[in-house]
């Protein structure tokens, strides 16, 4: 069982990462493929989202899933909220009785030297310059930790530089984050991150707004 990662933050809330070797079948033992998904390889990492809802809570209702209209999965009764991420070989999923969550794995890649301007604030920007940390390092760290705010808000219409703010450039492979969210007004998010080698772990179980 190739569980890579798990992590128990409360009673109520609980992550966990896997690394994906099981074929197909492994998978579907345990959850149902509701769309069709044509890619083999998106549809492995779609399979093994899903099974690590009930990994970590095995009375997870995967079957009444649904999507919004902003591509958010949630469950309508709202019995968990939860937040999947995938990437590569990995999966990960987040889930929570009480809290609105995100989640975010991003293996480490100098494309996201291209887009930096995209989704950073000029601050950041400026605070990046500064750091003294690997690059290419800090800017996953720093998409994956704007990832996970993004899928914790669930709402979309969200301009990444501007409403999803971060305060520190992190300098360590493991902590917390301050950030906010502004849209309208200020909310303070802090997040969790993770470096494993290659790979960038981030997580919010923030209160929710």
């Amino acid at each position: 069982m190739p569980l890579f990662y798990q992590q128990d933050i409360n009673e109520h809330t609980r992550l966990a990462v896997w690394e994906i070797a099981e074929p197909e079948s492994f998978f579907l033992k345990k959850v149902a493929l509701k769309k069709e998904i044509t890619h083999p390889h998106k549809r492995l990492q779609h399979l093994a989202g899903r099974y690590l809802l009930r990994f970590l809570f095995p009375d997870f209702p995967a079957e009444a899933i649904a999507i919004a209209d902003t591509r958010k999965p949630f469950l309508p009764d709202e019995a968990y909220h939860f937040s999947i991420s995938h990437c590569g070989n990995y999966a990960a999923a987040i889930v929570s009785k009480t809290a609105r969550v995100g989640i975010d794995v991003e293996l480490l890649t100098p494309r996201v030297e291209k887009i930096k301007h995209k989704f950073l604030h000029p601050e950041e920007l400026v605070m990046l310059e500064q750091s003294t940390a690997d690059p290419i390092t800090v800017l996953t760290l720093l998409w994956s930790a704007k990832e996970a705010m993004f899928k914790w808000w669930g709402n979309g219409d969200v301009d990444f530089s501007e409403v999803l703010r971060i305060h520190a450039i992190p300098e360590t492979t493991s902590g917390t984050l301050t950030t906010s969210f502004v849209k309208q007004e200020i909310f303070p998010l802090t997040l969790t991150y993770q470096l494993f080698g290659n790979l960038t772990l981030v997580w919010t179980a923030g209160n929710n707004k």
